[in-house]
């Protein structure tokens, strides 16, 4: 009998399980990246926080630390966009992810390089442009998802892209467990991919104190904002935000100019380079100055949890799932158990015996 637990997934990334660690900037640093591939799982590098000087020794850091492989998430609007695409074929990634801004010359580029395209999506008519792109697999990520995220539930997303689509497809948003694993794979998925159950783990370096504001959050403690950039995000409320939430085009100016240059400092952006990332980010779009600016240099506020270890400065993104979740597992432990629960779950389904 095949196994259950070996997908295409598997196949086509070299993971023995169908379990992707998701590109969270500031979270998935190398560190991460390299115990989640030794677990089993897929990791994706955080590159949409780093400069293209600092791309390469990131992926060189995971090899040091892992033989699995792995991918390297990015976004085309972030400073030197075009380095980092030759940087990653250069360092011939297996995988690359992204959400807005990838076009069919991009893609195509990877492709022959051999670098499967797994971008993530929040909606039907966003996975079907994704194809006609001519990507590999395709991330579906719920309204449950953390950080940028649509209104569509994943029981509801999920099976309208399945119904839509014909390449492999990744269930995200909610999941956490082996429970989740054998869903996923009964709507016809090939695999979850999960954000904040990684970085709600013992390997995330994601600085103690951190952690525990998402180990203490109730699922009351978790909004979605527009406020950041214009745009849905799920985050646990703070300070920061209590504050963004509540200030006006003027306020929101002032603190995205406060911050830029932190940005500056940690990235090496130019302020021209930020000033482009903002334009590209308005453009087509309905956001002010102020959201545009935040929106291009809001990585500083992550910094400041996710690196800093401040919470209550920063901003944290979130998935609904820590509502429910907490413990800081290991990643051997994480997956061991997922994989562990989902044979049992889809062994009990079959008969095999009875349900837990």
């Amino acid at each position: 009998m095949s196994d259950p637990l070996h997908t295409v997934l598997c196949d086509r990334l070299g993971c023995r399980y169908p379990v992707i660690q998701t590109a969270m900037g500031w979270v998935a640093r190398p560190e991460l990246v390299a115990a989640t591939g030794n677990a089993g799982g897929f990791g994706f590098l955080a590159a949409a926080v780093l400069s293209p000087e600092e791309v390469g020794p990131a992926i060189d850091k995971v090899r040091s630390l892992s033989t699995a492989p792995f991918g390297v998430n990015f976004h085309m609007f972030q400073p030197g966009a075009e380095r980092i695409v030759q940087i990653l074929i250069e360092r011939k990634v297996t995988a690359v992810s992204f959400g807005r801004g990838p076009d069919k010359t991009m893609i195509a580029r990877f492709r022959d390089a051999g670098i499967a395209c797994v971008p993530t999506v929040g909606a039907v008519k966003h996975a079907k442009k994704m194809v006609e792109l001519g990507v590999d697999m395709i991330t579906v990520q719920g309204g449950e998802g953390g950080g940028h995220t649509g209104s569509v539930a994943s029981t509801v997303l999920l099976p309208q892209v399945l119904d839509t689509v014909k390449v492999p497809v990744i269930a995200a948003g909610g999941f956490a467990d082996g429970r989740g694993l054998a869903a996923a794979l009964a709507y016809g998925a090939q695999g979850i991919a999960m954000g904040t159950r990684f970085l709600m783990t013992k390997d995330c370096p994601v600085p103690e104190a951190t952690k525990q504001r998402y180990t203490r959050a109730g699922t009351d403690d978790i909004l979605v904002t527009t406020k950041v950039d214009g745009m849905p995000q799920r985050m646990i409320r703070n300070e920061t935000l209590a504050r963004i939430e509540k200030a006006g085009s003027a306020r929101l100016l002032w603190l995205a100019l406060s911050s830029a240059w932190q940005l500056k400092r940690l990235t090496g952006a130019s302020i021209t380079e930020m000033l482009s990332a903002a334009r590209k980010m308005r453009h087509g779009g309905d956001m002010t100055l102020g959201q545009s600016l935040l929106a291009a240099i809001a990585p500083v506020l992550f910094q400041r949890s996710m690196i800093s270890g401040e919470p209550e400065r920063g901003l944290l993104a979130t998935g609904l799932v820590a509502g429910r979740l907490g413990d800081l597992p290991s990643c051997d432990e994480l997956i061991a158990g997922i994989v562990r629960d989902a044979r049992a779950r889809l062994a009990a389904l079959r008969g095999d015996e009875p349900a837990a």
